[in-house]
């Protein structure tokens, strides 16, 4: 004689929204669960006596990501703060400014988009050895930076658009080791670096034609090394630049025969 049983358990569905105050924006898609679970038993009494019991169970489980609009009602958050994975991009998600300096330096990162409520930075900014990371639009809100921008080692970073908001650097500007970056279209806003701005060893950038507005350059200005970068694209840059700087190396970048010759060209 044979018995069935079947037990069927199906249909969790579970919902997440992130929201922390009254101005959103949004940074992305919801996060969806669907869990199915279904678990068949078989028992099968022999005449004999003996009873074999099969059971298979089978579980499918879907997750589409979302996380939903960024509430921007946290204000400013205290000291300095390091990302380091994905998950610490979260915890700054709301927050609108930062008293002290921010490190991002995560290599497995792909997406900063919960940082969008941010605007201001009192200290430094580091942007550096983030192998995944291929944009920084999450930061497009991003208006000033007091103390230094430093954007190094990003390997596969091919832009700078989601800097476009940021007129203003406090200290140095340091662009360098960011192999993939063919431009820096981004930094289209930014006017005055008070302190050095170096540009060195971008292999694919071909052009500084982003920074058309920038005026001043208090410290010293290199651009060396970027090997698709041709020296008149850098020199048309002095010429354009009208405070500062103390000093200027254009060197071993892209050779390029310049027509007419740029009158600040070193």
């Amino acid at each position: 004689m044979r018995y069935l049983i079947v037990v069927g358990l199906a249909g969790v569905l579970a919902f997440g929204c992130h929201q922390v105050g009254s101005l959103s924006v949004d940074a992305g898609p919801d996060t969806d669960t669907n869990t199915d679970s279904d678990t068949d038993t078989d028992i099968d009494t022999d005449a004999d006596g003996d009873t074999d019991s099969d059971t298979d169970s089978d579980t499918d489980a879907d997750t589409d990501t979302d996380t939903g609009p960024v509430e921007c009602n946290l204000g400013e958050y205290s000291g300095d703060f390091e990302i380091g994975t994905q998950t610490d991009v979260a915890t700054l998600a709301g927050y609108t400014s930062i008293s002290g300096s921010l490190t991002i330096n995560c290599p497995s990162c792909t997406d900063l988009s919960e940082l969008i409520c941010l605007t201001s930075v009192v200290g430094y900014l580091h942007i550096m050895v983030n192998d995944a990371l291929t944009n920084l639009d999450g930061l497009s809100t991003l208006t000033s930076v007091g103390g230094n921008l430093s954007i190094s080692w990003n390997d596969a970073l091919t832009n700078l658009d989601g800097l476009s908001s940021i007129t203003s650097v406090g200290e140095y500007l340091l662009l360098s080791w960011n192999d993939a970056l063919t431009d820096v279209d981004g930094l289209g806003a930014l006017t005055s670096v008070s302190g050095y701005l170096s540009i060195s060893w971008n292999d694919a950038l071909t052009n500084v034609d982003g920074l058309g507005v920038l005026t001043s350059v208090e410290g010293y200005l290199y651009i060396y090394d970027n090997s698709a970068l041709p020296d008149c694209e850098a020199c048309d840059l002095l010429d354009q630049i009208t405070a500062g700087p103390a000093y200027i190396w254009v060197n071993n970048n892209l050779d390029d025969s310049c027509t007419p010759v740029p009158t600040n060209c070193p």
